[in-house]
């Protein structure tokens, strides 16, 4: 069994962990940390995705860390191609000796007397850090969503879900149904549909999608005159500028931005009946999350006829396929259920404060990175409506910020003080992945330092100038208790039971 201290903590070795590791090691190289991953390769969400076509659906130069260039050619990069850069980035920075692969955090117990978190994991190792930050997302690794569907039994076909994609299957010269309209669907319907003998979306209802071109001819241009470094410095902004602008305007005037996504499919599809009835959801932009479609591949595999969408609701599953609400049946060989994932708060660590359990769906989100009434931990989630590392990497630098104040103040632990009331969830989106697990997530509250306000330009100017103190209750190193024995033992306390994640002033 290990048992060892460190100063960070940090849970997850993929995008966000890796990219708060080099952070770490650079603002403050004195600092001991490790990195627990549960699986067994750098990665995180494109080490776990392996379904054909997986690919980023935001630009690779906002997606990219800052600090180390996008080189690949594609704005729209392969799942391989991410999952390297990430690797790579952990190998030159020297982080990839600090990671302990197959190390699944289950429980986290914090001591005020000793100002310490106590990590536990599966396999029965103990750590102890003075912060734990989780930087595992929100997605549950171990299953995605997957539907009760009528007759299922039935099926003699082939049934898969995306996150638990077989090695083993050939979907060649066969009939495939991809169930689903997000993401995931608009990315293995193209992919498939090149060696399939069809491939049919079913849908409940339409999603809103927009074609991107796989190449950003602005940094290719930037390429050629610029060091690289410079040259991405211009892809970043004017991608950021373009996503925040279209963003802004479709919150302001959907009626404007739905026709230009009609206008759009309409140049691909030339059939504005098929587009009303496949491709007009009823919900506004942005109210979910936009799907891009890289040089429109969806569209242009519907123009081919190898692939088609039909939007009906299941009734039941047969023997050879499904049959539809309408009556109609759609035979299949495979069935592929892209009908989302399953969300999962600070990677499913079960938090406990001085014996009691951190209840995190009643908890209120500081900043949108740390707990109401839980001291020195904070947890990583990026945009809903921009790359997922432009947010991350702002909350990196916000806690190592913290982390500096502490030490030039010589304080042991920072604890967000709970506000009176909260506000709207902290996804403010509509999707139904993200309806499922509203109850799982803290909330936010009405009013700064509590609002997450989902705009990188206002954040990446604010968050560098925020206060730390701001409702940020301290508590001094002198007097604490920290012999060399209690740094090698365990603060659980049995018998936990569940808050709101109330504060604890010292």
């Amino acid at each position: 069994m290990l048992t060892e201290h460190v100063d960070v903590l940090i849970v997850g070795a993929g995008l966000s962990g890796i990219g708060a590791a080099w952070r770490l090691q650079r603002q403050r190289p004195g600092d001991t940390y490790a990195i627990l991953e549960a699986r067994d390769a750098i990665g995180g969400t494109w080490d776990l995705f392996r379904y054909p076509g997986i690919r980023s659906d935001s630009d690779m130069y906002t997606l990219s860390y800052p600090f180390r260039p996008w080189r690949e050619p594609e704005s729209l990069a392969s799942g391989e191609k991410i999952r390297r850069y990430i690797q790579e980035t952990a190998d030159e920075a020297g982080i990839t000796a600090k990671i302990r692969f197959g190390t699944r955090v289950t429980r986290a117990t914090w001591s005020s007397t000793k100002s310490r978190w106590t990590v536990h994991t599966a396999s029965g190792d103990i750590l102890t850090s003075n912060f734990l930050y989780g930087c595992a997302g929100y997605y549950d690794y171990e299953h995605g969503y997957q539907p009760d569907f009528p007759g299922i039994a039935e099926y003699t076909g082939r049934l898969v879900h995306p996150q638990s994609w077989p090695a083993d299957l050939d979907w060649t010269g066969k009939r495939v149904i991809v169930i689903g309209s997000g993401a995931t669907a608009v990315t293995l319907v193209p992919a498939m549909a090149a060696d399939a003998a069809h491939v049919t979306m079913l849908q409940r209802s339409p999603t809103y999608v927009t074609p991107l071109p796989g190449r950003d001819a602005v940094a290719v241009l930037a390429r050629r005159l610029l060091p690289p470094h410079a040259a991405n410095r211009v892809a970043r902004a004017k991608n950021i500028l373009l996503t925040q602008a279209f963003y802004q305007l479709a919150r302001h005037r959907p009626r404007l931005v739905r026709r230009a996504l009609r206008e759009i499919a309409l140049r691909f599809l030339k059939d504005p009946a098929y587009v009303d009835e496949h491709f007009k959801p009823r919900y506004d932009p942005w109210d979910q999350r936009l799907c891009v479609i890289p040089s429109g591949d969806l569209y242009r595999s519907i123009r081919t006829g190898r692939a088609s969408v039909v939007t009906d609701h299941i009734d039941t599953f047969t023997p050879s396929g499904i049959r539809l609400r309408s009556g109609a049946v759609l035979d299949a060989d495979v069935v592929v259920s892209a009908t989302g994932l399953s969300l999962l708060p600070v990677g499913g660590i079960e938090l406990v404060v001085d014996g009691v359990t951190v209840d995190v769906g009643g908890s209120v989100s500081y900043r949108g990175l740390m707990l109401g009434g839980v001291p020195n931990f904070a947890y990583c989630i990026g945009y809903v409506n921009a790359s997922w590392t432009l947010r991350a990497d702002l909350s990196h630098r916000y806690v190592l910020k913290l982390l500096d104040h502490m030490d030039q103040h010589d304080l042991a632990a920072a604890t967000p003080v709970t506000p009176e009331g909260t506000g709207r969830p902290l996804l403010d989106l509509s999707s139904g992945y993200v309806q499922r697990a509203l109850d799982l997530f803290p909330r936010q509250g009405d009013h700064d330092p509590w609002l997450i306000r989902q705009n990188y330009l206002r954040d990446v100017l604010t968050t560098p100038r925020a206060d730390v103190t701001r409702d940020m209750s301290f508590t001094p190193r002198s007097g604490l208790a920290h012999d060399a024995a209690a740094l090698r033992g365990s603060d659980s306390a049995p018998g936990s039971t569940s808050v709101s994640g109330s504060p604890k002033v010292v």
